[in-house]
C-alpha cells in the first residue's frame, strides 16, 4: 500500500513563497531542525526552521511519489464501511482472504496463520502470478481481468477497496430527474411559504406547468408521478411544505443561513428575558362573573432560569404592566404566608448559604418570592409595551442596556419560550377552566370551568414557579465542568454567584416611582390638573404658579408621574429635597377603590348620554352603579373592571399578597346563594340553580347585586 508521508532529507524539494526550492543542508538546532534551502532559479540561499516550514501554508513539499491526498476520489475506508450491510461485509471480507491466498499463497496473507492444506500447489510462490490469477478466476468462476482489478484494489486501498463497485444512491432519489424540473418544484414550494397549504398533486401539476411554459414542450423530460412524489419527499426535510404546520413552515423557512449565534450568559443578571403569552385557561372575572383571558408577562434571568417578575392582566397588557415585571427584578415581592422555607428567597437576593440565620435572630421568616438582581440587559421582542417610550426610559433611567430579538424569531428568547410550554403542561392543563393551545385542543365548555379570579391566578402561578420550577433540576441548567450533573435554578443562582463573586442589587428604596410613566404639567394655584382632573396635595405649596426650570417644548411644566392602573393620586418630586410626594385626585375620599384612567373615559362617555352637565363624580358614580347591577357586558368594560380588582402594581407592592382562598374560589359565589350550597359545597352552580346565569330574573340580580358585588368591590 502507498504511504501517506514523505521524506524530509537533502535533495527535497519544496514551493516556497511561490519558488521551487531544494533543501542543501540539515542541521540540529537548540529548538529543532533547521534547512538550508537553495533556490533553482536565483540560485538564493535560506535558513529555516523544518517546523515552521511545515506548518506554513506558503510551503508545500513535493512527494517524489504517489500517496493519498485529500482531493482523492476514493473515500477513506471507515467511510466505505460504514455503508456495508453485514452481507456485503461477509463478501468483502472473503474477498480479501482470496486475494491474499492468490498473492501469498495464505488466505490469512501470512504462513504463521497457515489453515491446513496451504498453500495450494497451484499457489505456491514458484507459481507465475499470471497462472495464479487464472486458477483464482477458474475457482470463482470469474474472468482473470476481475482477479487482477481486485489485487490492484487491494494493493491500493487494501480491503476497503474490495467493497462491492454496485452503485449506491448518494444523490437522493431524484438523481435521475432533469435538474432544470427539480429546481422549478422548488420554487413552486417556496412560494406557498406564506400561503396555505397546498396538496402535493398540485405542486407537481404546476410545476409541469411552468417547466412546459418555461422551456418547451418536450425540451425537459418530465418524471412519472412516483418520481415525482419521491422527489418532494425529499425535498420536504429542506422546504417544508405538506407535513408541518403552516406557522411551523413559516419559522422554518425564515431560519437565518450559516451559523447561528447565540448569547452565553456568564453571571445573573447579566441578560434579563421579557415576554407576554396569552394563557390557556380561564379565569373568572370578580365584577361581571363571566369567563375572560389573560396576558401573563414574565421577566427570567437567563443565566439561572430564575422568574424575577410575574404580572397577570386582563388581555390589554401596557408597558406600566412590563414595568411592574422589571421593577419586580429590583424589589422582589414578599412570599406568601404558607409557603415553604426553601421556597423563599432572602430579601436582597444573596444565597442563604453565606447569611447569617434569620430564624435565629427574630424567630421569623423573612424572604421574597424571588432573587432580587438588577439586569444588565433586557432581551424582548418588537411588542409595543416593550418597545416604548415609557420602559426604554426607565430602563435608560436604571442603566440597562436593551437587546432587540429578531422579528418573528422566538427562538431568541428560547428559555422564556420553553417557561410558556412548561407551565402550560405542568400547571395550566390541570386547573378548571384550562382551554387548550388552539380549537382543535379545546374542550365542549371549558368556559363553564373557570372557578379562579385573576388575582387567584396569579397567586397560583407564582407559588407554583416559587415551590415547583424554582427547585426543579432543569436539563439546560449544567456545569461543563461537571458533566451530567443538572441543576435547579436555586442552586443555579448559588452557583452564579459562587463564580462571579457578585450580583448587582438595588440601591434606592424611592426607586418604584421611576417605573411610574411621567407627563408635564404646570401647577396653578388650586394644584395641578392631570387629564381633566384636578390633584392638590401640601408638597406643592413652595411651586404654585412656579415656571419650572425645564425647557424645551415642555417650558414651564413639571413633571408629574402616574400610573394608568390608579388615577386617584399621582406623585411629584420635590426639586430641592428630591423626596417623592402623593397628590391626591379632589374626588378620593369618595372611592373606596382604585380607578383606572380607562374606566374613568368610559364614565365620563356613559355619565354624558345620561346627563347635560355631568361631572366626575357623577360619572364615578354611575359607573359604580352600572357594574354593581352587573350590566358591564362589553369587552372593554370587562377589561377595566379587572385592572381595577387588581389594585396597584408598583407602589403598593410591599402589601402583603391576599392569599389564595378554598378552591376552586367560586366558594364565594356559592356561599351567597340558596340555602342547598352550605348542604353540599361541591355541587356546581348549575345543579344548585339551573336558571342561573345570565338570565336571571331582575329581582334576583338585585338581591344578588346587593349581598355579593357590594362586598366583592369591598374587597378589591
Amino acid at each position: 500500500m502507498t504511504s501517506a508521508g514523505v521524506r524530509i532529507g537533502v535533495g527535497t524539494r519544496l514551493v516556497h513563497d511561490g519558488e521551487l526550492v531544494e533543501i542543501v543542508e540539515i542541521h540540529t538546532g537548540q529548538t529543532g531542525m533547521d534547512v538550508v534551502l537553495k533556490g533553482t532559479s536565483k540560485k538564493a540561499v535560506i535558513r529555516a526552521r523544518l517546523n515552521e516550514l511545515l506548518m506554513s501554508d506558503s510551503t508545500r513539499v513535493i512527494p517524489d511519489s504517489e500517496g493519498p491526498c485529500s482531493d482523492d476520489d476514493f473515500e477513506p475506508a471507515g467511510l466505505v464501511l460504514a455503508q456495508l450491510s453485514d452481507v456485503e461485509r461477509k463478501e468483502m471480507i472473503e474477498r480479501a482472504a482470496h486475494v491474499r491466498e492468490v498473492l501469498t499463497g495464505f488466505r490469512s496473507g501470512s504462513a504463521e496463520l497457515a489453515l491446513p492444506g496451504e498453500p495450494r500447489p497451484e499457489y505456491q510462490a514458484v507459481v507465475p502470478l499470471s497462472r495464479r490469477y487464472a486458477s483464482k478466476g477458474r475457482e470463482l468462476g470469474a474472468g482473470v481481468r476481475s482477479i487482477e482489478r481486485w489485487v490492484q484494489q487491494f494493493q491500493k486501498h487494501g480491503e476497503a477497496g474490495l467493497a462491492s463497485t454496485r452503485e449506491r444512491r448518494t444523490a437522493g432519489p431524484g438523481a435521475n430527474v432533469d435538474p432544470r424540473w427539480t429546481e422549478t418544484a422548488i420554487e413552486v414550494m417556496v412560494e406557498h411559504t406564506d400561503q396555505s397549504r397546498p396538496s402535493q398533486t398540485m405542486v407537481i401539476t404546476r410545476a409541469n406547468a411552468r417547466v412546459v411554459a418555461r422551456f418547451g414542450d418536450g425540451a425537459v423530460e418530465l418524471p412519472s408521478r412516483a418520481t415525482a412524489f419521491r422527489v418532494l419527499a425529499e425535498l420536504e426535510s429542506r422546504y417544508p411544505t405538506f407535513r408541518l404546520s403552516t406557522k411551523r413552515n413559516r419559522d422554518i423557512a425564515e431560519r437565518p443561513d450559516g451559523v447561528y449565534g447565540k448569547l452565553r450568559p456568564t453571571r445573573p443578571g447579566e441578560y434579563l428575558l421579557m415576554d407576554t403569552t396569552r394563557l390557556d385557561v380561564f379565569a373568572m372575572d370578580p365584577i361581571t362573573l363571566r369567563w375572560m383571558q389573560a396576558e401573563l408577562t414574565i421577566g427570567m434571568d437567563w443565566y439561572t432560569r430564575c422568574v424575577t417578575g410575574i404580572s397577570l392582566t386582563p388581555v390589554s397588557t401596557k408597558s406600566v404592566d412590563a414595568a411592574s415585571v422589571l421593577y419586580q427584578a429590583y424589589r422582589p415581592r414578599p412570599a406568601g404566608k404558607d409557603w415553604p422555607a426553601q421556597a423563599v428567597w432572602p430579601e436582597h437576593g444573596v444565597p442563604r448559604s453565606v447569611l447569617i440565620d434569620v430564624d435565629a435572630i427574630d424567630g421569623s421568616l423573612v424572604g421574597a418570592a424571588g432573587p432580587a438582581i438588577v439586569p444588565e440587559t433586557i432581551v424582548i421582542d418588537h411588542g409595543k409595551i416593550f418597545v416604548s417610550d415609557h420602559l426604554t426610559s426607565v430602563c435608560q433611567r436604571m442603566g440597562i442596556s436593551i437587546q432587540p430579538a429578531r422579528l418573528r424569531t422566538g427562538r431568541d428568547k428560547g428559555p422564556v419560550e420553553r417557561f410558556f410550554r412548561t407551565i402550560r403542561e405542568d400547571l395550566l392543563q390541570v386547573l378548571p377552566g384550562y382551554k387548550g393551545p388552539d380549537v382543535h385542543s379545546r374542550g365542549l365548555d371549558p368556559e363553564s370551568e373557570a372557578f379562579f379570579y385573576i388575582d387567584e391566578l396569579e397567586a397560583i402561578i407564582r407559588e407554583w414557579v416559587a415551590v415547583v420550577y424554582h427547585r426543579r433540576p432543569h436539563d439546560s441548567l449544567i456545569d461543563p465542568h461537571v458533566p451530567g450533573l443538572r441543576m435547579s435554578p436555586a442552586q443555579m443562582f448559588e452557583h452564579g454567584v459562587a463564580r462571579a463573586g457578585y450580583i448587582e442589587a438595588p440601591r434606592d428604596p424611592d426607586l418604584a416611582y421611576e417605573f411610574l410613566k411621567t407627563e408635564f404639567r404646570k401647577i396653578q394655584h388650586y394644584g395641578v390638573d392631570f387629564g381633566s382632573r384636578r390633584y392638590n396635595g401640601p408638597a406643592l405649596n413652595s411651586y404654585r404658579n412656579m415656571t419650572s426650570p425645564y425647557k424645551g417644548k415642555v417650558k414651564g411644566r413639571w413633571p408629574i408621574h402616574y400610573d394608568p392602573d390608579d388615577v386617584t393620586r399621582v406623585y411629584f418630586r420635590d426639586p430641592e429635597t428630591r423626596n417623592w410626594h402623593t397628590l391626591m385626585w379632589e374626588h378620593t375620599p369618595a372611592m373606596e377603590m382604585p380607578l383606572s384612567e380607562d374606566a374613568l373615559q368610559f364614565a365620563r362617555k356613559l355619565a354624558a348620554s345620561k346627563y347635560t352637565y355631568p361631572d366626575d363624580r357623577l360619572a364615578v358614580a354611575n359607573l359604580l352603579e352600572r357594574w354593581n347591577l352587573g350590566l358591564g357586558s362589553t369587552l372593554a368594560e370587562r377589561r377595566m373592571a379587572l385592572r381595577l380588582s387588581r389594585g396597584a402594581t408598583l407602589i403598593d407592592e410591599t402589601e402583603t399578597q391576599d392569599e389564595v382562598v378554598t378552591l376552586p374560589s367560586v366558594a364565594r359565589v356559592l356561599a351567597t346563594a340558596d340555602p342547598p350550597a352550605a348542604e353540599d359545597p361541591d355541587r356546581t352552580i348549575d345543579e344548585l340553580d339551573p336558571d342561573f346565569g345570565d338570565d336571571d330574573a331582575e329581582d334576583e340580580l338585585d338581591d344578588y347585586a346587593n349581598d355579593f358585588y357590594a362586598e366583592a368591590l369591598d374587597d378589591a
